[in-house]
C-alpha cells in the first residue's frame, strides 16, 4: 500500500472541497442568506405585531445562520485538510516514520522499532514520484538508509550502506574491506533474541567503517556457524558480472550512481550480497531517530525510545 499515494489522495480531494467551497458555495450562501433576510424583512409587521418585536433580532439570527451553513462534506473537508497538508508535506519532505519488520538489521535496530528517516539530508526529492530536484548530499559509507527494494520498488528496505559507486567492497570471512581498506571489527560480548520459535545467540562485534568514510563505528552481529554467503542464493541482477562469489565470501565493484547495502544482522540478511545494487532514484532517506518501541515502554527499559541511529 502506497501510503504517501493515499495521503496525496486525500489532501487534493479535501483541498479541492475547500476551494470550490470558498470559490462558489460561500457566495451562493451568502447571496441565500441575503435573500432570506429580505423576505423576513418584509415580513416582519406579521411577525412583530404579536409580541411586540422582541423576537426580531433571534428570528433574524436564526434565518441567517440557517441559511449560512455549511454542508456536512465542506465542514469536514476544512477541518482535515490543513491537518493533511501539514502531515504530508512534513513526510514528503523532512521526515517519515517507519517500522522495523524484521531482524536484518539487529542489534541496531530491532522488530518493533518506529523510526524517523530524514528526507532531505540527501536532498529534496518530488513526493510520490521520489525524483530528487534539489541535491543536498549523498549516501556514505556506514550510513542507515531506507530505499525502494530493487527487485519491488513498491516495498521499502532498510540497511547500512557499505560501498557507493566505483568502490570494491570485499567481503571474506565475515570481514569488510573496501578499497583496500578492512573496516576493524572488535568482539563486544553476545547479542540474544528470539525469532519466531528460534532463540538465536549472536557474536556481538563493534565495527568501525574505513577512515575516509569517517571512521564510524557501529554494532553487528554475526553467527559464526554461518557461511558469509550462500552462493546458490544469489541473483542473476544487473552488474552481476562486477561480481565474484565463492564459499568464503564475494568480491563486487560497485556501479557508478549505486550502492552496495548489508544488514547488521550479517548472516540472517536478504541485502545487495542476493540481489544487486540499490540505484541512487531508489534511495528515500536516513534513519536517525528510534521515536517508540512499545516492548522498551512496557517494560519499563527505556533503552531503544529516544536513542539515535548510528
Amino acid at each position: 500500500m502506497n501510503f504517501a499515494l493515499i495521503l496525496f489522495v486525500l489532501t487534493s480531494i479535501t483541498g479541492a472541497a475547500w476551494l470550490f467551497d470558498k470559490l462558489v458555495l460561500e457566495g451562493r450562501r451568502r447571496e441565500r442568506a441575503r435573500l432570506a433576510l429580505a423576505n423576513l424583512d418584509r415580513q416582519m409587521p406579521a411577525t412583530v405585531s404579536g409580541d411586540g418585536g422582541a423576537a426580531a433580532p433571534a428570528r433574524r439570527a436564526d434565518v441567517e445562520t440557517a441559511a449560512l451553513r455549511e454542508p456536512s462534506w465542506v465542514e469536514y473537508s476544512k477541518a482535515f485538510f490543513p491537518v493533511l497538508l501539514i502531515v504530508f508535506l512534513l513526510r514528503s519532505f523532512l521526515a517519515e516514520p517507519f517500522k522495523i519488520p524484521s531482524s536484518s538489521m539487529r542489534p541496531t535496530l530491532e522488530v518493533g522499532d518506529f523510526i524517523l528517516v530524514n528526507k532531505f539530508a540527501y536532498g529534496i526529492r518530488l513526493p510520490i514520484i521520489e525524483k530528487k530536484i534539489v541535491p543536498i548530499d549523498d549516501p556514505k559509507r556506514g550510513d542507515v538508509v531506507v530505499f525502494r527494494y530493487p527487485v519491488n520498488p513498491s516495498q521499502d528496505f532498510i540497511k547500512r550502506v557499505i560501498g557507493i559507486g566505483g568502490d570494491v567492497v570485499e567481503y571474506r570471512d565475515k570481514r569488510i574491506t573496501v578499497n583496500g581498506q578492512p573496516w576493524p571489527q572488535q568482539t563486544d560480548g553476545t547479542y540474544s533474541y528470539l525469532e519466531g520459535l528460534r532463540f538465536d545467540t549472536l557474536t556481538r562485534m563493534a565495527e568501525r567503517t574505513d577512515a575516509a568514510a569517517g571512521a564510524r563505528d557501529h554494532m553487528i552481529g554475526l553467527n559464526q556457524n554461518a557461511p558469509a554467503v550462500y552462493p546458490l542464493n544469489v541473483r542473476n541482477f544487473p552488474g552481476r558480472e562486477n561480481c565474484d562469489y565463492n564459499e568464503r565470501g564475494f568480491t563486487c565493484k560497485v556501479p557508478a550512481g549505486h550502492y552496495l547495502m548489508m544488514g547488521d544482522n550479517r548472516d540472517n540478511s536478504d541485502d545487495s550480497r542476493y540481489w544487486g545494487f540499490v540505484p541512487d532514484d531508489h534511495i528515500r532517506g536516513k534513519a536517525f531517530f528510534i521515536w517508540f518501541n512499545w516492548d522498551d515502554i512496557a517494560s519499563f527499559a527505556f533503552k531503544r525510545v529516544g536513542s539515535g541511529i548510528r
